[in-house]
Formats: structure tokens, C-alpha cells, sequence
């Protein structure tokens, strides 16, 4: 077995460049073809193309017969022009006399239907034979490629899970009771686990049980369901680690990765991530129309932070570069100099490597619309030009950013697939942890201030405060971890119904917050949902101990309201009624209804640090007023202060340096004041006065004059 890497929210890539370059498929285009590609790619900059996920069908044309010669030609190519090859396992799209001949491998959805052959993840990878099919193709292709000149890293399948993840084929059935049998042991243990006296749900051995289909009639087991999703998250490991420990056994040189799509049943916190040296993650802002949803911007910041929480520095396989369409949908188109201010934006996040998608639109198949570098008619226009100028930027000052780690002072407890499938498993109507955790990850990125997610067993003590947004699912072996973070004089803010449920989704027996009553030192004694904003029911408004403007409530609207001092701050999704400890202080009261007067947050003193308890879920008027009060508190300022609208700041460190990441998301030219002293690294020039402009989309690098590490 190979040694896993430990996974750090800090944890820097083993790469002696940065990679920067694109997904190539020569399968979609003519040959003759291959040699002007090289050429114009290594003019661009690029050092890394990407190629062979979607080929099987090409390697393995019939059963047991094999053919590299076309992508043989293509890597010794690119290498004779400087360009190395990331070379992956096609196992996302199997062949069709594949599925022709063992039918039994294509994924069955919960109402007894096949997938079928035309699209892609089609096939059930918690079925054992295909797994076999898959450790053959990969075995074969690694030893093919074992000493092929230009090849330097691989990358297993593509996207896992992003299509569908969920199968309820029997050999899914199969192996989802073998799972079980090795977390439990014995049926008895099982039933306790998932607590099956409810409903005469017991079971006497494994073969009765059954996958959790939904709705047959009404919903499952919550416990079961968690179980079953934790499986697919295993089966996708597990999938993978047969292709790693086969690509790491023929040739140890090369590196492996992965490019995560959906973070759907993915464990990243396991060893999906710590089985490879790093992991990848594709980024395309517009999909899903996030401008419209006031996004395009942010919602990558928080994805990116989100799974360099897990594993630490990353690389982007496939980064937007222009149109990006399948037969269902089509995204805007990004504006000229977007294509460059989203790749900065990656890099600012942790990224040591990028690959924009793709070379060239396909001319036929599901992608036509899914435009690349180049375009249909193969001519270089803006994007190439936008491409090519990025490349040559980053090529040039790539040694100052490798090596160096996002700064994180405000940091959100994440990702933990536990909580977030605990979550959906008995939703209550209310977000998830990491749905909860944006008002504060996105208050924090519109105001400049260093923020991203950090698991509680990682290195707590580089933060200044850590935000738990509502675990249900607690492990008692962090709760120290957290003492110890607050004794040392960290601010620490925990999240209602956090630490509510034990690790198998069952209600604890002692009142909530269970082993973090003494921590908080405040007793949960009631809960209860609140219905959304003007529904003729229990609704809340906060009050902070600051006076602040806020919008009063309209009269006839049955709401509940929390003083803090003067300001009266609507709540959402959830109250509870707290009992504060003798030593535990009151920071905002709930200040309408039955609950006028009580306790909604409290802070209770922990060695030079303290514990903040909120009653709620965050909303952002309720996140913008507590971060204005315990923000200055622990020490945390915004990076620039008075940063533009629409102006992302990001600090990347090291021991011996500090790089300040500018980018105006906006159409619109900005100045930026305020700036400290440091060398602007793309435009190559000291930054004058505090200041500098950045252009429509315009990017800035700034290596400060002083390097000491806040961290």
C-alpha cells in the first residue's frame, strides 16, 4: 500500500513548476492537426496538456484488443514542442460492447431503470466487476505508458460522481451489506446504530437489509439513509484507490490526481483526497446562470475554499474559457478579460495549476456549444490572445507563488460529509452546515477579510476565530481540539443544534449541546423551527448589544425579535431557548414574543479566549452585526481596508514572502487605496502612494515589502 499524505486546509503541492495548459483530445480532431496544436500551444505558454478520459473505446476498441498509436502520437508530439502530458484513465465513459455484454454493470436508479449507453457514468462503479474492468484498462494503459518520454502525471477518471452517484442495482444491494458488515460486525450492533425498534425496522441478519429507496411510502431511516451514503463515498473511493495503487506500483515518478466535478457523495476529507498528491477541481462560474443568481464571482471563491479545506492546495483541470453548453443548458459567455480574472481567481485560492477548457470546441457530440481556447474554425482570436497573456504572466512569476498557502483568519468548520449528509437525511426544512456557513464565508469575501474552511482535527491555532455551523453529528475527540483553540485566545462561535446528534444520527440522551455544554456553558431547554418572514407564526428579530440601523418590523407580522442594544435583527430557520451557566454573559436577547427577554447569544470566557453560542442560524444582517462586534475583538481586519465593491482580496504566504491578490470583478475601472507598500509582480512596478487602478477585470499581484506571517 502507498503512504497517504496527510490532509491540511495548508498543505502545498510537490510540483517543480506551475502547470498551465489545457485539455487536448486528438481523438475529436483530424491528425495532420497534432503538429500546428503544438506549436501553438507552447507558444501560449502552456506546459501541460491534458488528454484520454473519455477514450476507452479508442485504447480498447473490441474486448482485449489494444491501440495507443494515435495518442502515442500525440504525447511524443507535444513533448518534442516542451509540452508534457497529464494522461487519464477513461473509466467515466466504458465502451458499448462493454455494457452490450455485461449489461448487469449499468447503474440502476431507485425506480428499477437503467442507464443507458449515449451519454456518460453510465456504469455502476460500486459493481465488483466493473472494478475489474477498470483495474484492467488502467493496468494495461500504465504499463504502456510506464516509460513513455512527456508523460508526468495521471489523473483517475473524470468528475467522479458529478453525473449521478446513487445506484440501486443488485451488486450495488451486494455490496452496500458487505459495507455494513464491515462497519458493525454483527446485525445486533447495526440495529442499535440505526435504532430499528422505531417502525419494527429490525433486522436478523444482513441479507434482509435493503437500500433506502425513497418515499416507499414515506421517508427511511434517517441513520440507514446517512449509512448508505457514506457507502457511496467509500465505493468512490475505493474505485479510485484501485486505479492510484496501480499507476503509483508501475511507475512511483508520476503524480495523481483527480478533477472533482458535483461534490456529490464524495468524502474529501478521506481517502479519496489523501490517496492522491493532490487533488483538482473544475471551475466554471457561470454555470447554472450564476450571474443571475449574484454569484459568478463568489460562488467559486466558496467552492474553491470549500475542498482546499480538505486537502490543501490544488489544481484546476478544467477552467471556463468562454460559451459552455450541453443540450439542457448554456451559460452566459465571459466578457473580454473575465477568462483572465477567473483563472487569478483560482490561483489567488490556493490553485499551483491550471488548465483552461479545452483546446477547441468538439464539431459533434453533446459539447459543440462548449466552446475552448480556439473556435470552431480553428482560428485564435480574443481568448487565445487572453489565454496566451495569462500563461506567459503566471509562467514568469510562478516561483514566487508556488510554495506559498492562502491565508485564513476567519476560519468555518468544513467539509465534513457526515454532518452534510446527516443534514439532508432529516433536513427540517433548514440549510445544511455548508449552506449555513455562506452568509459569514461570503461577509467575509466582500469585505476583504481571510476566510476559508478548515476541519476541526487541522491546525486551529493559525486561526483567529473558527466558526462551527451547526454539526449535529459530534465526535467527542474534538471537543478538546476546540478547548484548546479557545484557551489559547481564540474566538470561537458554535452554531445551534451543534453537537445535538451522536456519530450514528441519533438524538443525544442529555441536553443539548451535549460534551459541549461545559465549553459553551449554556443549556439548549427548547427548539423549534421559525417559518420564513411574514408567515403568521413564530418568526424572531435579533438585537446586539451595538446600536445599528435596521429596517423596523412591519406591523401585524407575528414575529419574535432579539435586543442587542438598540438593533432589531429579523432571525431565520431556527430559535433555541437558552439557559446561560453562572459565568456565561448574555450578548443578545431575544426581544418579542415568549422568548422576550431571554438569552439568543452568549459568550462565556475560555482561557484568554472565549466561546461565542448562537441561538440561530445566520442570516446576513445578523452575520454583518455580529462580525462588526467580535471581528475587532479577535484582532481580524480586512486585508484592504475600504476595499471597492467587487474587488476580491486574498493573501497567499510563506515564511519568506507575501503575495496580495487583487481582482475587480467588475466592467467598470476602479482605484484601490490603502494599499500596503510591496512590488506589483504582474505589471512588474512598486505600488505609489497606497494605490493603484485596476482596468475592467483587471488583476494585480502584490508582493509586500514586509514578509513576516501573521500566521
Amino acid at each position: 500500500m502507498f503512504e497517504q499524505r496527510p490532509l491540511s486546509a495548508w498543505r502545498t503541492l510537490s510540483l517543480d513548476r506551475f502547470l498551465l495548459g489545457v485539455p487536448h483530445y486528438p481523438e475529436h480532431v483530424d491528425e495532420s492537426f497534432l503538429e500546428r496544436d503544438a506549436v501553438r500551444i507552447a507558444a501560449a505558454g502552456f506546459n501541460v496538456v491534458r488528454m484520454g478520459e473519455f477514450a476507452w473505446n479508442l485504447f480498447e476498441p473490441v474486448a482485449g484488443r489494444y491501440e495507443f498509436a494515435l495518442f502515442d502520437r500525440a504525447i511524443k508530439t507535444f513533448a518534442a514542442h516542451g509540452v508534457s502530458t497529464i494522461m487519464c484513465t477513461p473509466t467515466a465513459t466504458p465502451p458499448r460492447w462493454l455494457t452490450v455484454a455485461e449489461p448487469d454493470l449499468l447503474r440502476m436508479t431507485a425506480s428499477g431503470a437503467p442507464h443507458r449507453h449515449g451519454s456518460r457514468q453510465h456504469v455502476d462503479t460500486t459493481n465488483p466487476r466493473f472494478r475489474e474492468h477498470s483495474r484492467r484498462i488502467t493496468e494495461v494503459m500504465a504499463q504502456h505508458y510506464r516509460s513513455t518520454i512527456g508523460i508526468i502525471g495521471w489523473q483517475t477518471d473524470n468528475e467522479l460522481n458529478t453525473s449521478y452517484s446513487e445506484s440501486f442495482s443488485a451488486a450495488a444491494l451486494d455490496e452496500f451489506q458487505l459495507f455494513l458488515i464491515a462497519r458493525y460486525g454483527t446485525v445486533d450492533a447495526l440495529n442499535e446504530a440505526w435504532g430499528t425498534r422505531v417502525w419494527a425496522q429490525s433486522y436478523n441478519n444482513f441479507s434482509e437489509i435493503d437500500l433506502p429507496y425513497p418515499h416507499m411510502p414515506v421517508a427511511g431511516n434517517p441513520s440507514q439513509v446517512l449509512d448508505y451514503h457514506r457507502f457511496l463515498a467509500h465505493a468512490t473511493a475505493m474505485f479510485q484507490r484501485d486505479q492510484v495503487e496501480i499507476l503509483r506500483r508501475i511507475n512511483p515518478d508520476w503524480f495523481v490526481t483527480h478533477n472533482i466535478g458535483a461534490i456529490r457523495d464524495l468524502d474529501m476529507r478521506g481517502p479519496l483526497a489523501s490517496d492522491l498528491d493532490f487533488v483538482g477541481y473544475d471551475i466554471y462560474p457561470f454555470l447554472f446562470d450564476e450571474r443571475l443568481r449574484g454569484g459568478h464571482a463568489y460562488l467559486p471563491a466558496f467552492h474553491l475554499d470549500l475542498v482546499r479545506g480538505a486537502a490543501g492546495n490544488l489544481i484546476v483541470p478544467e477552467q471556463q474559457s468562454g460559451f459552455g453548453s450541453q443540450p439542457g443548458f448554456a451559460t452566459p459567455v465571459p466578457e473580454p478579460g473575465e477568462m483572465r480574472r477567473m483563472a487569478y481567481s483560482s490561483i489567488a485560492r490556493g490553485v499551483d495549476g491550471l488548465m483552461f477548457f479545452r483546446w477547441r470546441p468538439a464539431h459533434y457530440g453533446a459539447e459543440i456549444y462548449w466552446m475552448g481556447v480556439l473556435d470552431h474554425d480553428d482560428i485564435p482570436r480574443r481568448r487565445y490572445d487572453e489565454a496566451s497573456r495569462f500563461a506567459h504572466e503566471v509562467g514568469r512569476i510562478a516561483p514566487e507563488i508556488l510554495g506559498t498557502t492562502v491565508r485564513i483568519d476567519v476560519g468555518i468548520a468544513g467539509p465534513d460529509f457526515d454532518n452534510e449528509e446527516a443534514a439532508k437525511s432529516y433536513s427540517l426544512g433548514l440549510p445544511t452546515p455548508q449552506e449555513a456557513a455562506m452568509p459569514l464565508h461570503r461577509y467575509c469575501y466582500e469585505q476583504g477579510i481571510a476566510c476559508g474552511f478548515v476541519h476541526p482535527e487541522d491546525a486551529l491555532h493559525r486561526l483567529k476565530l473558527f466558526f462551527v455551523p451547526h454539526w449535529m453529528l459530534w465526535k467527542p475527540e474534538w471537543t478538546p481540539l476546540l478547548e484548546r483553540f479557545a484557551e489559547q485566545g481564540g474566538t470561537l462561535v458554535i452554531g445551534a443544534r451543534t453537537g445535538a446528534h451522536t456519530p450514528d444520527n441519533h438524538m443525544i440522551q442529555v441536553t443539548p449541546p451535549g460534551s459541549l455544554r461545559t465549553l459553551c456553558g449554556v443549556a439548549v431547554e427548547e427548539f423549534g423551527p421559525l417559518p420564513a418572514e411574514g408567515a403568521p407564526a413564530l418568526t424572531a428579530i435579533w438585537g446586539l448589544s451595538e446600536p445599528l440601523a435596521s429596517k423596523p418590523a412591519e406591523s401585524g407580522k407575528r414575529q419574535h425579535v432579539i435586543s442587542l442594544g438598540e438593533a432589531r435583527i429579523p432571525a431565520a430557520f431556527w430559535y433555541e431557548r437558552l439557559v446561560p451557566d453562572d459565568g456565561t454573559t448574555v450578548l443578545a436577547r431575544w426581544d418579542s414574543r415568549f422568548l422576550k427577554g431571554e438569552a439568543a447569544i452568549t459568550q462565556r470566557a475560555a482561557g484568554r479566549g472565549r466561546v461565542i453560542y448562537v441561538g440561530s442560524f445566520l442570516t446576513p444582517a445578523l452575520t454583518a452585526s455580529l462580525c462588526d462586534l467580535l471581528l475587532p475583538q479577535a484582532g481580524i481586519e480586512p486585508l484592504v481596508a475600504g476595499l471597492p465593491a467587487g474587488v476580491e482580496a486574498t493573501l497567499r504566504e510563506s515564511d519568506d514572502r507575501r503575495l496580495l491578490f487583487l481582482q475587480n470583478t467588475t466592467s467598470e475601472r476602479v482605484e484601490v487605496e490603502g494599499l500596503p507598500a510591496g512590488f506589483e509582480l504582474i505589471e512588474a512596478s512598486s505600488v505609489q502612494h497606497g494605490r493603484l487602478h485596476l482596468d475592467a477585470y483587471g488583476c494585480a499581484i502584490i508582493k509586500l515589502t514586509s514578509c513576516t506571517s501573521a500566521n
